[in-house]
This record gives structure tokens, sequence and C-alpha cells, in this order.
């Protein structure tokens, strides 16, 4: 499947909060987003990085052609620009300057994978809402 296609498909969000903010919600979020970019960033892709790094554990990746590299050019990569990351046929999309990771349509098996290790770094696994962007 290609990217674009895969672009398209359902997605869900591997996050810093648990879900969604809303529009319309209290709060400064714009401010504590712009507070974890310029102040955290660096520990939240770490968190990233470990996440993929244990899915690697259990299935095969590939990143730009290649098959299951190294964990420090998996690191690398994800630090220094946009990813995509293959999985079978899911994708996850990796972004330098995000908080972030956007997995697209991961089977049961991958997604139930991926809600077990996000929480051992502190994140969070939400349906997007292509209606929301």
């Amino acid at each position: 499947m290609t990217i674009e296609k895969l672009l398209e498909k359902p997605y869900w969000i591997i996050d810093i909060l648990p879900k969604q903010v809303p529009k319309d919600s209290p709060g400064q979020y714009f401010a504590i987003e712009d507070f974890f970019l310029k102040e955290q960033l660096s520990e939240i892709k770490k968190k990233h990085i470990n996440v993929i790094l244990k899915l690697n554990c259990y299935r095969d990746i590939t990143i730009d052609d290649e098959k299951n590299p190294a964990p420090e050019q998996i690191r690398d990569t994800i630090l220094d620009r946009y990813v995509y990351i293959m999985i079978g046929d899911a994708m996850i999309l990796s972004e330098p300057d995000d908080t972030h990771l956007t997995v697209f349509n991961p089977d049961e098996e991958l997604l139930d994978l991926i809600k077990a290790l996000s929480p051992s770094e502190g994140l969070f696994v939400w349906k997007g809402n292509a209606d929301e962007s």
C-alpha cells in the first residue's frame, strides 16, 4: 500500500495528552503546547523512540526500504526528519517537531500492542478524527 493511500486510512494518535483537546476548551492549550515544544521536546521524542524500539521487538519495521534498521539509526532518523515507519499494512508518521506520532491503518493486534507499549512511556493512544483537522 502506498504512503498516499495510507494517509487516507483511519488513524490513531500516540500523544502526551489522553484525548484531543476540543476547539472551545478552556485553559491554555496553545501556550502549553508551545512550552512543550520549546522545553520538553527532546524528552518527548525519547518516549516516541522508545515506543518504536519496543514495537520493533515484536514486529518488523521498515524505514526507507530498510527492514529493521539498527536502534541507533531508528533514533537518529526520528530525531532528524519526517519519517514513515512501515509495519506491514500500517504506518507510523513521526515528525521531528511534533509532540505526537500518528498511526495509520493498524490492524487490531498492532493497535493493541501500541496501546500496551505507549503507557510504559507515559503516552496515550486515542482515535484521530479527520473532521477535526
